[in-house]
């Protein structure tokens, strides 16, 4: 809030609030430095030394606890923005339930994981205004395991989502990001968004692979055939947005169409991430997904293919 400094949980401001961010005003709260993920296409891993060594927040829930009371009751938190909540050392710190504790009841809490982890948490999730988003990027447990080497496999995140929705928490589906030439055809998004779909998702947010000198390089060193084809279609035609470079707005828009065509298919709603002119997001629904959260309690959480397509 204006004249007083938080500390760990902090409003959430992507380049100034900048036409890229669609998102509703919100804060964050990052949990731990750093994820053990070690996803290739990270991003956060070039503004944070040391990313792939997860550690602890000093002091977390003494800061978050002050911070908390600063910020209007009934605001969205999330956890986590740039590292995810259920990185491996949680397991054993338990320090993102703690913070749910602190949490629940008192503010709308958004989840953003790529973990199974998120399930031990039901009991408090199921009593919050809560929103899960889980990121499943492909079905293929060989694929998955390169691309996101640390995380659990995709059918254990669809687990956690059935048991997520089974007891009542909105749960939506991240397909984020979606990869040139090894996650873009139709026969992955359309296999990821059914199967979803099927764990109880609600609605679909969804992006293109934006690369940075790190993660670029991390994903040629893994899949070097592509190199020449990532260099042409990233540096050659792409084009550079805040320190990112985007793929060709023709490329995007594509291939996003498709994940928005399999999200109506499924009867589910559909948003982009930081797409721009690519994007879409369907009338009536918060990108994150937040909105979820915010209608808990009433019927309207699924909309026919037909209110969508």
């Amino acid at each position: 809030m204006k004249g007083q400094r938080l500390y760990v949980v902090r409003p959430f401001d992507p380049w100034r609030r900048g036409s890229l961010c669609t998102c509703p005003f919100k804060y964050t709260v990052n949990p731990y430095t750093g994820c053990g993920h070690r996803c290739l296409y990270c991003y956060a891993s070039s503004y944070i030394r040391d990313f792939f060594n997860p550690r602890p927040k000093e002091r977390l829930l003494e800061r978050a606890a002050r911070d908390l009371a600063r910020i209007p009751p009934g605001s969205i938190v999330n956890v986590s923005s740039s590292s995810d909540p259920y990185t491996p050392p949680e397991e054993k710190l338990g320090l993102t339930r703690r913070l749910l504790e602190l949490l629940a009841g008192k503010f709308v809490v958004e989840i953003v994981t790529k973990s199974s982890l998120v399930a031990r948490d039901v009991d408090l999730l199921s009593k919050a205004r809560s929103v899960v988003s889980v990121t499943i990027t492909t079905l293929d447990a060989s694929l998955a395991g390169r691309l996101e080497p640390g995380a659990p496999p995709p059918r254990e995140r669809l687990r956690a989502m059935e048991k997520l929705s089974a007891a009542g928490v909105p749960v939506v589906l991240r397909l984020d990001p979606i990869l040139p030439w090894l996650t873009d055809t139709w026969e992955n998004i359309w296999g990821v968004v059914e199967a979803a779909a099927e764990a109880g998702a609600k609605h679909v947010v969804s992006s293109v692979y934006k690369a940075k000198p790190d993660n670029l390089a991390r994903l040629l060193r893994e899949f070097p055939d592509l190199a020449d084809r990532y260099r042409e279609l990233y540096l050659r035609r792409g084009s550079r947005i805040h320190g990112y470079w985007y793929a060709p707005t023709q490329y995007r828009r594509r291939v996003l169409g498709m994940a928005r065509e399999a999200a109506h298919r499924m009867g589910l709603t559909f948003a982009t991430c930081r797409e721009g002119d690519a994007g879409h997001i369907d009338p009536g629904v918060n990108c994150d997904g937040t909105h979820l959260a915010l209608r808990r309690g009433s019927s309207e959480t699924r909309m026919s293919s037909s209110d969508v397509g």
